[in-house]
């Protein structure tokens, strides 16, 4: 990437980062360790981080800016934040790499120290990141050190470093702004990967099969890969190698396959044929003529595991923390090859298909849900109230699939442009993680939000999934301004939180803060069977006096609360990822301002707007369906083709096809209901249907 692309990124991010420090009150340090974490979190280079800034001058100095600890897999993430404000784009030497990493290995060999945890302010940071290395230490066997920078690298790295540190593998990987422009350009939402079998492999290329290549895009091979080569991919590049669905996949369910560990230390021989292998996607790969004639590999490009994660898991654990010999184990892997213009529409499938038999649930393919189709068209015509003063209304952008705003945002002539930023402000768009986070937090979970954004995602679409098979109708306007109204009062919470005089004193876990406040407030509202109007708030767009007095009155006492952790759990940080600390902030009691009962609903009115909002929601949707049969007209051959092709097709819904295609327009309830439900087959299957509205 040019240097004039890079200087580009670079305004934008610092841009960013400013509107981000205004409007929340933390420091530029924390915004922008905030926006590289998000941005790698969702690409696999680590969980979702504890941010902990720690840093100590000098001899024997250290830093570290954020961690996590997977005890399952033994596996410590330890992050360094090298952010320049100097908004010049400057250049990260080796030796300056070097230097940072040093200090992450210096925490870390002293955190291994009883002495060192102890003199630490328990209150402090480094007290939170040390403990939390002290107290798992015996279940670390692979540190991975990733250093954070909005400067770019003078030599372009492909490959992650590797070596042993104080008994434990130790991998270094560098995000820096080069590779966060990679990321943010990458229309499959994660950076292509180049594995180089040769370098991994000490020079060897790995056989293999061609098993077809029948044109259209596609070949496809079989490996017989060495479970040694497999844990040193997976080793030094982690969850980077996974496609999204299997990284939530595993995130979701963290214990390692106890009978792969077995089979591998008591039969190693016959773990080829006991397991089922992993399936492998790539936009290509280079091949050669081994000496015996069979087709070697020598290395493949944006590698991605879409099935047998968890094999590739347990196989690294195996090496890592039970020392098992992998010498005799070999992993039969299918390796499909993907024309690049292709990959994000067939690597989903595959995906999708290559895990029926191990059956994902619907939240692990929750990024390309339905709920999450219905609400983008939502928020695209719902026109918010304008708010008190301002000229002209705008609209709410939910964004289910990253970078869809500011994509929209850069298409057509200036003043397109300029309309758009106008109808859809840049703070009011709502990302997938956010819209699970106000959810949750008005469900009173905020132990489940200060998991991290992947965990409270996962939770929330775990039931929402249920609940949208049970009936979509429920998924209506009502349920949009609903959220927005959540997000306005979260959002101002925020805000009121970072830019109070006693968070400005004593800083940290503000985002707890803000979401056990919430939460506390909705709980007190509950137990007198009232609710926060959340009408008003939308019609207002904006919070009410008197739900801010009461959240001003509740956030500092909450704060203190939060970090009154019992002896047994000196972890603020793990503590309030706990249903006791919940269990603990819920039972306090304040002297709410009276002010506030004026926002609140009883739950009887609630209940009986709901219900309108259902049975308006399915006089939409049955419209919406109608105007649909009208816009399938001319393609209802080409519907009826590739749903047969792929058993969607029921004989209700083939008459149904039938009637559309000659125009025999309107179809009867039955056969309404059921083309209606082989709409959502269709959808949830990857079709694209014609939009309705058109």
């Amino acid at each position: 990437m040019a240097s004039d692309e890079l200087e580009t990124t670079l305004d934008e991010l610092s841009s960013e980062i400013d509107l981000e420090a205004a409007t929340s009150g933390d420091l530029k340090a924390a915004c922008f360790f905030r926006i590289f974490h998000d941005l790698a979190s969702e690409n696999g280079d680590f969980p979702d981080l504890d941010y902990t800034p720690a840093f100590k001058d000098g001899r024997g100095g250290y830093q570290v800016d954020g961690y996590a600890v997977d005890r399952e897999r033994g596996e410590l993430f330890l992050v360094i934040s090298d952010f320049k404000q100097t908004g010049t784009l400057e250049t990260l030497d080796s030796a300056a790499l070097q230097r940072l990493f040093r200090r992450a290995e210096n925490f870390f060999k002293l955190s291994l120290q009883s002495e060192f945890v102890n003199a630490l302010e328990e209150s402090s940071p480094a007290f939170e990141a040390a403990y939390a290395v002290f107290t798992n230490q015996k279940a670390i066997a692979r540190v991975r050190l990733v250093l954070i920078s909005n400067a770019r690298l003078a030599t372009r790295k492909k490959t992650v470093d590797s070596q042993i540190v104080e008994s434990r593998t130790f991998t270094y990987n560098l995000l820096d702004l080069r590779r966060y422009a990679d990321i943010l350009s990458s229309t499959s939402g994660t950076e292509p990967l180049e594995i180089d079998l040769l370098e991994l492999n000490d020079g060897n290329p790995v056989p293999c099969l061609p098993a077809y290549s029948g044109g259209n895009g596609y070949e496809s091979y079989l490996v017989a890969l060495p479970a040694t080569l497999l844990a040193e991919i997976y080793g030094r590049f982690g969850a980077r190698l996974l496609e999204q669905n299997v990284r939530s996949f595993l995130q979701a369910r963290t214990k390692v396959n106890r009978g792969i560990i077995s089979t591998i230390s008591d039969e190693p021989e016959m773990f080829f044929a006991y397991n089922n292998g992993i399936t492998v996607t790539a936009s290509g790969i280079s091949t050669c003529q081994m000496e015996n004639g069979v087709v070697g590999i020598g290395s493949i490009d944006n590698m991605q595991i879409v099935n047998g994660g968890q094999t590739t898991a347990s196989i690294l654990y195996a090496k890592d923390l039970r020392k098992a010999d992998l010498h005799n184990v070999f992993v039969q892997m299918k390796l499909s090859v993907v024309d690049p213009d292709k990959v994000d529409t067939i690597v989903p499938k595959i995906s999708r298909f290559a895990n029926t038999q191990n059956r994902i649930s619907e939240a692990d393919f929750f990024s390309g849900h339905p709920f999450h189709v219905e609400m983008e068209k939502i928020s695209r015509r719902l026109i918010a109230p304008p708010r008190l003063g301002a000229l002209n209304s705008t609209k709410w952008f939910y964004e289910r699939a990253r970078g869809q705003y500011a994509d929209r945002k850069a298409y057509g002539t200036a003043s397109q442009r300029s309309r758009f930023e106008t109808e859809f402000p840049k703070d009011q768009v709502i990302t997938k993680t956010d819209l699970s986070k106000y959810q949750v937090t008005f469900n009173c979970e905020p132990h489940l939000v200060s998991q991290g954004a992947q965990k409270c995602f996962l939770g929330f679409a775990g039931g929402v999934s249920k609940e949208w098979e049970k009936s979509q109708v429920t998924f209506n306007d009502t349920y949009l301004r609903d959220l927005v109204a959540k997000a306005i009062i979260f959002r101002w919470c925020d805000r009121m939180v970072g830019k109070s005089e006693w968070y400005q004193i004593d800083r940290g876990y503000k985002a707890q803060t803000v979401a056990y406040s919430v939460s506390w407030l909705i709980d007190w509202a509950g137990k007198t069977d009232k609710m926060i109007d959340l009408q008003t708030v939308w019609s207002d767009q904006e919070v009410p006096t008197g739900i801010c007095d009461a959240l001003e009155r509740i956030a500092p006492v909450v704060a203190r609360a939060i970090r009154d952790a019992p002896a047994e759990l000196k972890n603020v940080g793990e503590y309030t990822k706990r249903q006791v600390c919940w269990k603990r902030v819920s039972d306090l009691d304040f002297d709410v301002p009276e002010s506030v009962r004026s926002c609140l609903i009883s739950k009887e009115e609630l209940a009986h707007r709901e219900k309108n909002a259902i049975e308006e929601g399915a006089i939409d949707q049955e419209i919406q369906i109608e105007k649909m049969t009208i816009s399938c007209i001319e393609i209802a051959e080409e519907i009826r083709s590739y749903a047969k092709q792929n058993r969607l097709l029921s004989p209700q819904s083939d008459r149904a096809l039938t009637k559309i295609g000659s125009a025999r327009l309107p179809l009867g309830p039955a056969e309404l209901n059921a083309f209606k439900q082989l709409c959502i087959r269709l959808q949830e299957h990857g079709y694209e249907l014609p939009d309705s509205d058109g």
